[in-house]
This record gives structure tokens, C-alpha cells and sequence, in this order.
């Protein structure tokens, strides 16, 4: 019985220490294996995209006009969701005109792709799936003749990048081999979106995106992606909704998180901060952490986006049961609601209110007050957990800068529940792809942990103004690159970083 007890506590002894190794191996997110990727992406009218792009056609930040302006631009997008076209590329306050595509898509970030590296200002649209970049163009934008000059973007073309191929007929990544002629005919794609007669289509080639880890090694890491050369474009994409690239973010095996994830080399999640200052992040592979508030999404069989359930609405002490789906979209700039939603916020909202409240037949916002509102705006997700709007407000300018109105930041639809980017700013939003949560928590995008940063820079990365008008309604034809690793950072599950750690530790014992 001694002896057996003693085998049993020297066991015992040697098991407890690999369990807890294993256990951690589990849970870590990088051994080599799963980690982050970030870099900044900056709102169309923060300084460095104003200042690549200009401030051309576009009406005083802040003003009434611009708010109308936005607004009109966000019913394109709110079009994207619902099929319809017929909302007008351009439109009248008071006697000036503006042209919605000279606003471009909301959110802007540095990509770079090929060998050598080239730049390019993408879009990052979640309302989207596939990468794809102007290409050995036949139809598509060039440049930009600003107020400061002539502005030209980059082309990608294979031919220049070392590490480029394109994808044939006969290749698994070509989706509709049937429609090839020959296998070794180059693979196709054609993008049909929502926004009338708009379209990319090109070839589908292979590259390396380029990485860099967000911890403080900021190591580089060369990505194989499949992606677009988008040889034409047309409809608003040739207007400067589109110029020089689009990020799709979506839920399809072609977005970039979902190719990342098949490669080993970032879990199938990412993140997106939202700044005050109109700067944000974003992380590929940022799972959040294990305590922050989360929420099912509900997913669509068509047209799949980032889709949440609210199950109540919180103003100030005004707490009533109300269950209703939005869609949640980065791409749209102001929360849009229909009744009985719309109605509960705006009403409650008022009613808490002293001050008179100021109504304008051409602003977009009906609740608008000359002292600031201090009501809080809570949505209860399915689920349970509480979000906060922490900036529900809209502050309305004059010309010299002073303040007009505070408004509440929610316009009524007619259709689609859409909660917007104001709704956001102060998070950091998790998609969660592989447990289908979306998670948040409250951040200014630069202190939750240690990251790398890719500046906008003119000089090197000619800028690209795309809007997250429409929704591909004609999937790519290319599929997923092998999960091939780069040869210089070679990626492993969190189960076999575990089981490495394991087997590393016996061997020390022994």
C-alpha cells in the first residue's frame, strides 16, 4: 500500500505540472501559432485622408450640409441591403450640389501586397467579401485631380510582383471550372453589385499580403492571399467610389479574416476600434478577452452580414421590452431604426428633455436641442448583456466652428434597422466568425494592448476613395489558397501548441 502511494504521489506530482502546461498551451493565442495582426484604418474626413484626397466637393465637417450629406450617402448603403438602385448620386442643400461619390466609403487603411511591396488605400467594407485591387486596367480610375493637384494611385499588375500568379481554370481555387473553355485558361471573376450597373471583374491571382504581428516584436509575416486583379470597373466604382481597392470584410471564404483563419495564421475572428478622432484599428485574429459582453448573430441565408437581436431599449429611467434585428455596419455613418424602435428612442428620449426642442425640414435628425442632452442609451442584446451608446449625439456646427445643436444620432427608416458607426465610437467591436458572436468593450483604440502601426502616408501609398455603397449579388470564382505557411513563421493550432508544450515538458523531466 506504501508502495503503491508512493508511485501515486510521484505520479500525481508530474501529472498536475503537464496538465496545467496543457492547459495553457490551450489557451494561448500565439506559441507561434494564432496571433494578431493590426493596423490603422482612418474615417474619410479624418486629416491624413483629407489630406491625401482633399477636401474637394465635400461641404464643411460638422455643418448642416454635411450631415444631410452623409445621411443621403448612408441611404445608398441602406439601398445595398434592401436591392435598391434608384437612389441619386447626387443631391441639393439649399443651392449648393454634391456629388455623393466624392465622400467615398467611410473607413480607409494601407495595404500592402506583391514583392516588391506596393501600396494601396482600400476601402474596408463588411458588407463585402472579396479583396481586389485595380489591375492592368482596361477600366478603372487613375487618379485624382484635387485642388492641390494631380493625384495618381497605384496599379497592381502580376507582372511586377515576383511572388505573383494567377490562378487557372484547373486550380481548386477556381470555383466554376465548368464555365472554363480550357484548364488552363486563367480563372475568372465577375462581382455584380447592387448600386446600378456596377461591377468589378478581372482575373483572380495569388500574392503575399503583408503582415505585421500587433505585439512588441512586430514581426513581418508574408500572407498568401487570393484576391481580384480587377481589370474593370464600372458604375460608381469610375465616379470615386472604388478608385484604388476594396477590403471585403464579410462572412465568405474569400474575405481576408476567413483566409487568414484557413492558413493557420490568425484565428477566424477580427476586431475594429472606433476612435472619437476619426481614427481606428483593426486586428485580424483578436478573439477579445474571455469576460468582455457578447452577442449571437443572426445570420441571413442571403446576402449574410453581421446581424444582431436587440431584446430591449433603456433612455435614461425608460425601460421598455422590444425585440428587433438590425444590422450591425461600420460602413454606415448614423443608426437608422423603424417603429416601433424608431419611435420608443425619440419619444423617450424627449420627454426627459427641458430644453425646446429646434426642428429643420432639411436636417436629416428630428431631435435637435441647443443644450447638450445627458440621457444614457442602452440596447440589450439577446443574450442578456447591456450596450451602451456612449456618443449617441450629433453636435451640428455653424461656419466659424460654434456650436448650433446637439441631435440625437438615430434617423428613422422606412425599412432596414441599421445600427451605424456613431453607435460604435468608444468600442472595440469583435466579430467573431467561429463562435458567430459579436463581443465589445470600451476602448480609444491604443491601450488595450501593445500594437504595430501602418501610417497613411501620399507619398507611398497613392490613395483610393471606395464607399461601402453596395453588396455583391455574384459571388468571386476563385476559392481559398492552400493553407500554406510563410517560411518564416510557421503556424500551429492551439491543440498542437499545447501538445508541444507537453511533450517538451516530459523530455525535460526525463
Amino acid at each position: 500500500m506504501a508502495a503503491w502511494t508512493g508511485r501515486a504521489s510521484s505520479s500525481n506530482s508530474t501529472l498536475l505540472p503537464l496538465l496545467v502546461v496543457f492547459v495553457l498551451g490551450l489557451s494561448c493565442r500565439s506559441c507561434n501559432g494564432f496571433g494578431t495582426f493590426g493596423f490603422d484604418f482612418h474615417h474619410r474626413f479624418s486629416d491624413p485622408v483629407t489630406g491625401i484626397l482633399g477636401y474637394d466637393e465635400l461641404p464643411q465637417k460638422g455643418s448642416p450640409e454635411y450631415y444631410a450629406a452623409i445621411t443621403h450617402r448612408d441611404r445608398l448603403i441602406r439601398g445595398r441591403h434592401l436591392g435598391q438602385t434608384k437612389t441619386p448620386l447626387t443631391f441639393a442643400y439649399s443651392n449648393e450640389t454634391y456629388r455623393i461619390p466624392a465622400f467615398g466609403f467611410l473607413h480607409y487603411a494601407n495595404v500592402s501586397v506583391g514583392t516588391p511591396s506596393t501600396w494601396y488605400l482600400v476601402a474596408l467594407d463588411t458588407g463585402s467579401d472579396l479583396l481586389w485591387l485595380p489591375c492592368d486596367c482596361i477600366s478603372c480610375v487613375k487618379g485624382f485631380n484635387t485642388s492641390d493637384g494631380e493625384l495618381d494611385f497605384n496599379i497592381y499588375s502580376p507582372n511586377k510582383s515576383t511572388t505573383s500568379k494567377k490562378v487557372p481554370c484547373n486550380s481548386t481555387y477556381c470555383e466554376k471550372q465548368q464555365q472554363c473553355s480550357s484548364p488552363s485558361r486563367d480563372c475568372r471573376y465577375n462581382i455584380t453589385y447592387l448600386s446600378d450597373n456596377t461591377s468589378s471583374s478581372g482575373i483572380v491571382v495569388e500574392d503575399v499580403l503583408h503582415l505585421i504581428t500587433d505585439d512588441a516584436k512586430l514581426k513581418g509575416v508574408e500572407a498568401p492571399i487570393a484576391f481580384g486583379c480587377g481589370r474593370i470597373q464600372t458604375g460608381v466604382f469610375l465616379s470615386g467610389a472604388a478608385p484604388n481597392g476594396l477590403l471585403g470584410l464579410g462572412m465568405d471564404d474569400v474575405s481576408i479574416p476567413s483566409m487568414l483563419a484557413k492558413q493557420g495564421l490568425a484565428s477566424n475572428s477580427f476586431s475594429m476600434c472606433f476612435g472619437i478622432n476619426g481614427t481606428g484599428r483593426i486586428r485580424f485574429g483578436d478573439n477579445g478577452s474571455v469576460d468582455q459582453p457578447e452577442t449571437p448573430f443572426y445570420v441571413r441565408d442571403i446576402y449574410p452580414t453581421y446581424n444582431i437581436t436587440v431584446t430591449q431599449i433603456a433612455v435614461g429611467k425608460s425601460v421598455v421590452d422590444l425585440e428587433f434585428y438590425a444590422i450591425w455596419d461600420s460602413g454606415t455613418s448614423f443608426t437608422y431604426l423603424n417603429d416601433p424602435a424608431y419611435t420608443q428612442i425619440s419619444k423617450s428620449f424627449n420627454s426627459a428633455i427641458k430644453d425646446k426642442r429646434f426642428t429643420d425640414s432639411d436636417l436629416p435628425f428630428e431631435y435637435c436641442y441647443t443644450v447638450r442632452p445627458n440621457q444614457t442609451l442602452n440596447l440589450t442584446m439577446k443574450g442578456g448583456k447591456q450596450y451602451n451608446a456612449i456618443h449617441p449625439h450629433v453636435v451640428l456646427l455653424d461656419g466659424e466652428g460654434n456650436i448650433l445643436f446637439y441631435c440625437l444620432g438615430v434617423v428613422k427608416s422606412e425599412d432596414v434597422n441599421i445600427i451605424g458607426q456613431n453607435f460604435m465610437t468608444g468600442y472595440r467591436i469583435i466579430f467573431d466568425r467561429k463562435k458567430m458572436v459579436m463581443g465589445w468593450t470600451e476602448s480609444d483604440c491604443y491601450h488595450d494592448e501593445e500594437t504595430s502601426t501602418l501610417p497613411i502616408s501620399p507619398s507611398k501609398s497613392p490613395a483610393a476613395s471606395p464607399t461601402v455603397y453596395p453588396e455583391a449579388t455574384v459571388n468571386t470564382t476563385s476559392k481559398i489558397p492552400s493553407a500554406s505557411s510563410p517560411s518564416d513563421s510557421p503556424k500551429l493550432n492551439s491543440f498542437t501548441c499545447a501538445l508541444l508544450m507537453v511533450l517538451s515538458a516530459i523530455f525535460a523531466t526525463v
